[in-house]
């Protein structure tokens, strides 16, 4: 396998076929601040936050059709099935999935997908943007992406900077400077005079006031070529490592594993530092999109439909004398009375309450579960895995009780526990169960008794989903007592 190296940029003959725009999917974040619906084990990207459709899969739709390649998705390892799941769901099957054996920020990440892009054709056009950002005017998009297009193909880097409507604390901001073709002033592109981190209250609405700041959206297109080539010059260390990484990774599946000692030796930078406060290529073009990263509550409650008295409510909820509020269940009623300027969420096993003024201290709340060793900061009761997925029910001493759900055509590993024994009740579908030299049908309404050290495995023959019960019994319940003998999805 070959790279491209950092080479001068070039800019296509007017005579060739464009090459195509090339989506970057980043989806490595957890959205620690959208717990207890986000969490490491399922993230905000791939929960329907701002609509009915995921985030991600939102990303996805956007950058479908003739004028765009597959799309290449940087993601955690952890979240490889979900992701798959995810291109597969959006029609986008022949998409790349490139897993980051560690976090190294947006740099490294998109030093891969640019050197992968690149093997189709150095001057493919990248698009990249984040998994988990909500658009309010979806609609105005493909005018800004096709203006930025045109003026990448020159050989620049240009992001697109979001009309600020608020003082807002949670973004940074990109000043604009002079126009990027003086001979066409009104065409909406400008240099950028620099980048501003995350500023406090005041300076936000000094900026607001005085004008020209825009919020740094994080999405950018360019060249492939142009990107690398600013890699090269700026953040040699990270390009070179990543590089490394792509060479010696390992391809299982659909996915692609960087290897995992060069990856660790890439300097963790963000792509903002990294190059695009340090380029001469840099441009920014203004776009009023009703963009948000949803990095919070409160955002959800600004993006959300609101009732008479300013409430969103998502899920089984019943307000009275309540204004301003965003509350959501993930299942169980919630009834609120007589609140104000609150976010309530209620999930299967955690509850948040919290002012909408304070919905940027949650990752805080977070961190002191972690210190805690709560299981609950990072891992929902919900664990998704590439068969299905798994819930807990009831948990005591020696016993806990899971509904586990198996999608048609799919199937666990083959697999024994030392300390534990199952009890499996279909409830709907079938399953066909291996038990050590036994192969049994199990119907609706019919149960299967799988003793202590016995090796097994569950699959759903069927073209609808399994759904049953498991009854675990031991002295020890954990999930990392399990031996795998063989398994579909590569799982050790």
């Amino acid at each position: 396998m070959t790279f491209m190296t950092a080479t001068d940029v070039t800019v296509p003959r007017p005579e060739t076929p464009l090459p195509p725009i090339t989506p970057i999917v980043l989806s490595g974040g957890t959205g620690t601040r959208l717990w207890p619906v986000s969490r490491a084990s399922h993230p905000k990207q791939f929960w329907a936050l701002a609509s009915s459709q995921t985030m991600i899969g939102e990303t996805l739709q956007r950058a479908t059709g003739e004028a765009f390649a597959p799309p290449v998705v940087v993601c955690n390892q952890a979240h490889r099935f979900l992701v798959a799941e995810q291109l597969r769901e959006n029609g986008c099957e022949n998409g790349r999935i490139i897993l980051e054996p560690a976090v190294r920020n947006t740099a490294a990440a998109i030093a891969a997908a640019a050197l992968v892009a690149a093997q189709d054709n150095p001057e493919t056009l990248l698009w990249i943007m984040a998994a988990d950002a909500a658009f309010r005017y979806p609609e105005r998009l493909p005018a800004v992406l096709e203006k930025a297009e045109k003026v990448a193909r020159e050989g620049y880097i240009v992001t697109f900077g979001m009309k600020p409507d608020a003082a807002e604390t949670g973004y940074g901001y990109i000043r604009t400077g002079a126009p990027a073709h003086p001979d066409r002033p009104d065409e909406g592109v400008y240099h950028v005079t620099r980048f501003i981190e995350k500023p406090d209250h005041l300076r936000a609405t000094e900026m607001l006031r005085e004008g020209g700041y825009l919020w740094n959206s994080g999405m950018f297109v360019a060249p492939a070529s142009v990107m690398l080539a600013e890699l090269a010059r700026h953040e040699p260390e990270v390009l070179e490592n990543v590089r490394i990484a792509l060479e010696q990774s390992q391809h299982d599946l659909t996915f692609c594993r960087l290897d995992e000692e060069a990856f660790l030796r890439c300097p963790s930078v963000s792509i903002d530092y990294a190059v695009m406060e340090r380029t001469d290529r840099a441009l920014v073009i203004p776009a009023d999109l009703g963009w948000s990263d949803v990095g919070n509550w409160n955002a959800l409650w600004e993006l959300g439909d609101k009732d008479a008295d300013g409430n969103v409510v998502v899920g089984d909820v019943v307000l009275e004398q309540s204004h301003n509020c965003y509350v959501r269940s993930e299942g169980m009623l919630t009834a609120v009375a007589g609140l104000t300027d609150i976010v309530l969420v209620v999930t299967t096993d955690a509850v948040l309450a919290i002012h909408r003024d304070y919905a940027q201290d949650v990752s805080a709340l977070v961190a002191q579960l972690k210190k805690a060793s709560r299981t609950e900061a990072e891992i929902h009761n919900r664990c998704y895995r590439p068969w299905g997925f798994y819930e807990g029910l009831i948990q005591g001493e020696r016993f806990q009780v899971k509904r586990i759900v198996v999608y048609p055509g799919q199937k666990l590993s083959l697999q024994k526990h030392f300390h534990r024994a199952e009890h499996w009740v279909v409830v709907s579908g079938t399953a066909l169960v291996t038990r050590d030299a036994e192969n049994l049908l199990i119907q609706e309404n019919e149960s299967v008794y799988l003793p202590l050290g016995c090796m097994h495995r569950l699959e759903n023959p069927g073209r609808i989903p399994l759904t049953l019960i498991e009854v675990q019994s031991g002295p020890y319940l954990g999930e990392d007592d399990i031996v795998r003998f063989e398994d579909t999805y590569g799982r050790q």
